[in-house]
Order: C-alpha cells, then structure tokens, then sequence
C-alpha cells in the first residue's frame, strides 16, 4: 500500500476515474448484519478513505488504486422496480453520496425508480443525501444513517476526502426535522482516537439509533497502521489479545442506555 499514500494524496477527487458499466442485477444478496440484500449502483469510492474495508474490490477490478475510480452503474435505476424480502441497504461496497453523484445523479434515479415498499437503509459519508428527502419521504420504511467519528485538525489524515463531521451531525439533525429516521454509524472505532461517549452525547437527541464499529485491524491494511501508530501508537496496544474486548465493554458501559442496534466487532 506504499503507493496509496503518494497517489491519493495528489489526486483531486475531480480527476477521479469514472467508469460506466451496465448491470444484469441491482439487488444482490448480503452477508452484512442487519442487510438481506444490497444495492451498489457505484462500485468504489471517490472519498477514498484509506482504512475502508471495501478495498478488496480493487483484487477484482483493474482500474488502480483504491478512490482513483468509480464505476456506475448506469443501468441500476433501471433494474430496482420490483418488491424484494427483508432488508435493502445502499450501499456495501461504495457511498452512495460520493462526490461523482453531484452530477450524475444516479442514485438519485435508483431512489426514484426504486418499488417504495422496499424496507431501504441507506448509509453514506455526505450531506449531499439532503438533496433528496423529497424521494426518501416517499418510501413506506426508509432510515438513513451517517457515519461519524469526529475525525478533525490532524486526525483528518484518515479521511483526508469526506465531507467535515460537523456538516454530517448536522445532516442527522435535518433528517430528524424532516421526519425521517436516522442512524448514527460510529465508525471506525480507534481506541483512545474516537471518542464515542462525545459523539453519543452530541448527537443523541436526534439520533434513533445507533451501529458501531470497531477499527478492522486487519482490513485496513498495511498503510493505515503506519498512519495509526505514527498518530496514536498506543492506539494498536489495544488491537493485541483480549485488550480490545475489554475496551468494547468499557464502551458499552460509557453508553448505558442508549438505543445501539449492534457493535460490530472484527
């Protein structure tokens, strides 16, 4: 992952590639906890986070580095009409949100097009989901979440390309105003770097609900460690034995009583 470092710090996200494809289906079945199904009209994503577990989709495409591309799939909105069982989540291997969706506007048309009887999760980085309360408003069961870690000054590092986390906490307040359910999605948790007890406090008075989850360790892959311990080195200490276990039930007890759908613990 040396390359990461010097090529996703030098390219704007206005040069990231767009690849556009066609689809043979829009629903694809999940293995993620709380998900029957999933919907990815985007494969790959130009926030590019560098610690986001999707990066595995780069073994099976040959487009470069990970949040130097974006394929669309320019069909998907064309494939979502039909009533699906359980629950659809948008999106697992890209954001919805991502900066290439200003202009091309492809979940929206997805959204649009989308059977309103389908239970849909919606998880994304952006404010820009805003935009379309009109459409969500339209569904029957919708909850759309916000991931937020409170990543600032220096610690920015480690999304260097998203939008800042004052503008989501308030994307989560505006979606409460406008009535619809929301979720804050506390991701990734570092140990000694986000502090969930503040995020909670912050934002719990609009928030439904929450998901959390703990740093993948070892999704994140090689560079992110190095980011990590060059950072908080004491931060990795707590990824070792039964030290992180102990660190997920202290953060439990921190947060007594507040509404957490699930921990998602690597």
């Amino acid at each position: 992952m040396a390359s990461f470092s010097k090529i996703i710090k030098h390219i704007p996200i206005s040069c990231v590639k767009l690849i556009e494809v066609r689809c043979k289906n829009a629903f694809v079945r999940s293995r993620l906890p709380g998900a029957d199904w999933v919907v990815n009209q985007y494969v790959g994503c130009g926030f590019g986070c560098p610690y986001c577990y999707a990066k595995f989709m780069c073994r099976f495409r040959s487009h470069g580095v990970w949040g130097t591309w974006v394929e669309a799939k320019i069909n998907a909105h064309e494939l979502v009409m039909k009533k699906v069982p359980g629950e659809v989540l948008m999106s697992s291997v890209s954001d919805p949100y991502q900066p290439v969706e200003t202009k091309m506007q492809l979940t929206r048309r997805v959204l649009e097009n989308m059977d309103k009887s389908n239970r849909l999760t919606i998880l994304t980085k952006s404010p820009l989901v805003l935009r379309d309360v009109d459409v969500l408003k339209e569904f029957n069961h919708v909850e759309v979440g916000l991931t937020i870690n409170g990543f600032s000054g220096a610690d920015r590092i480690f999304e260097p390309r998203t939008p800042s986390h004052r503008s989501r906490v308030a994307a989560l307040k505006r979606l409460h105003e406008e009535g619809i359910k929301n979720y804050a999605f506390i991701s990734p948790i570092i140990p000694g770097v986000v502090d969930v007890e503040r995020l909670v406090s912050e934002t719990q008075d609009f928030v439904d609900y929450y998901w959390m989850e703990m740093l993948n360790i070892r999704a994140a892959g090689a560079y992110f460690r190095r980011l990590v311990k060059d950072r908080h080195p004491e931060a990795l200490e707590l990824f070792v034995g039964d030290k992180l276990g102990s660190f997920v039930k202290e953060v439990r007890k921190s947060i007594y009583g507040v509404r957490v759908r699930g921990i998602v613990y690597h």
